[in-house]
């Protein structure tokens, strides 16, 4: 059974839900694809069908890229909020309540608003070509959803680093630093996430669903009370000059000219 969207379909078949983004050329967030992935996990949700869901990307060298930028660059605060209301809560919220694993099948470049949506899943696969960054702090933006998880995923220090410098870092160093389950050859990355999925999909469903349950409850509701403060942060700092002449600088593909701290 395959359910079709604009940017991304949906398809089942012994108990795997394998949803497939699809927004050329990077699979960038833009409102219209925001909803359709929190569409489709509902969905996922509801159908009976479906044990364990896999989200992956049909372009072959990108997984998602980060915000369409349109988003940002000179939209009032109600809309930017609005934006990330459904990016932070709204897909945490989509995936609190799926009741069956989800995985991420990470095959090239995640970056940003991507790495949220990876880390939104229960598991990450990675593909040796894959690739992860937090690039926020080079356009003047904030990371913010990443400051709550990231320390205690990797460590405090260690988040430091990659949330701060924004330097891409390969699946190899991902694996190693505990953000990334397993790494696979670039074209064992789909049969290795099926695999995984239907070991998944193949136990007791109603015991499944409870122990996801419970291990959410045990480790999330934190991360949950920071959601809120993830979105005030992130608003507050993209309407400033510095967000805006971050956002202007990237689409121009030019080095930003910061606004000088003193006439701030």
């Amino acid at each position: 059974m395959t359910r079709s969207y604009d940017y991304l379909t949906y398809e089942v078949d012994s108990g795997v839900a394998e949803i497939s983004l699809n927004r050329p050329p990077v699979n960038a967030f833009s409102l219209d694809l925001l909803n359709e992935i929190l569409d489709v996990l509902a969905y996922a949700r509801s159908d009976t069908k479906a044990r364990a869901v896999i989200l992956r990307s049909d372009l072959p060298k990108v997984f998602c890229a980060g915000l369409d930028l349109d988003i940002l660059f000179g939209k009032p605060m109600s809309e930017i909020r609005l934006f990330l209301e459904k990016l932070y809560i709204g897909l945490w919220d989509a995936q609190y309540g799926l009741g069956k694993p989800s995985l991420a099948a990470v095959n090239g470049a995640a970056r940003g608003g991507g790495m949220t949506l990876a880390i939104s899943c229960d598991m990450l696969i990675a593909s040796e070509k894959a690739s992860f960054g937090y690039p926020e702090l080079d356009l003047g933006l904030l990371p913010a959803i990443h400051f709550t998880h990231l320390p205690r995923i990797v460590g405090r220090h260690r988040a430091f680093d990659l949330l701060f410098t924004g330097r891409s870092f390969a699946a190899e160093e991902a694996e190693r630093i505990g953000l990334v389950s397993e790494v696979v050859e670039p074209g064992d990355l789909r049969t290795r996430s099926h695999e995984i999925a239907a070991g998944f999909a193949a136990r007791a469903p109603n015991s499944l669903r409870q122990a996801r349950a419970a291990f959410h409850r045990a480790n999330d509701l934190d991360y949950r009370r920071g959601v809120a403060v993830a979105v005030e942060d992130f608003c507050n700092t993209a309407i400033t000059d510095d967000a805006q002449e971050g956002v202007r600088a990237f689409i121009e593909k030019r080095a930003p000219n910061w606004p000088d701290p003193e006439s701030a």
